[in-house]
């Protein structure tokens, strides 16, 4: 895990890139943290999913704090690192950061570790090829 204030640069690769709608923020322009952890899981699952070569479920995130909050329009890129692959199961850090496009800079919003687990059709934990 890493400090949320500290880290300079993304950790991962590039996974998923959005913007935040008005439909994704409150009535204050700011986004909802769960529409933002539902982003996290699609990058994580698309990931993962390729690691596993096949279907995945998610079946933990493991804590999640908000440094900034995110308005509206806000261009958001979420980076995934594989930090375990176990026998059916694939541990990733998922990090958020915020494009700031007036400063030609970017800074985190968020980081949490997500816990995969390959399932074959019928949603039977299967093992991942090597």
């Amino acid at each position: 895990m890493h400090d949320l204030d500290t880290d300079p640069l993304p950790n991962g690769q590039l996974a998923l890139k959005i913007t935040a709608l008005p439909r994704d923020c409150n009535n204050f322009g700011d986004i909802y943290g769960g529409w933002l952890v539902s982003q996290m899981d699609i990058a994580g699952t698309s990931s993962a999913s390729r690691i596993a070569r096949g279907r995945v479920a998610t079946v933990a995130i493991d804590r999640m704090g908000f440094m900034v909050p995110v308005p509206v329009g806000a261009q958001l890129a979420c980076y995934c690192q594989v930090m375990e692959i176990g026998r059916s199961s694939i541990k990733m850090l998922v990090e958020v950061w915020s494009d700031d496009l007036e400063h030609d800079d970017s800074r985190k919003v968020t980081e949490a570790v997500f816990v995969f687990v390959a399932i074959d059709d019928r949603g039977r934990t299967r093992v991942i090829p090597s």
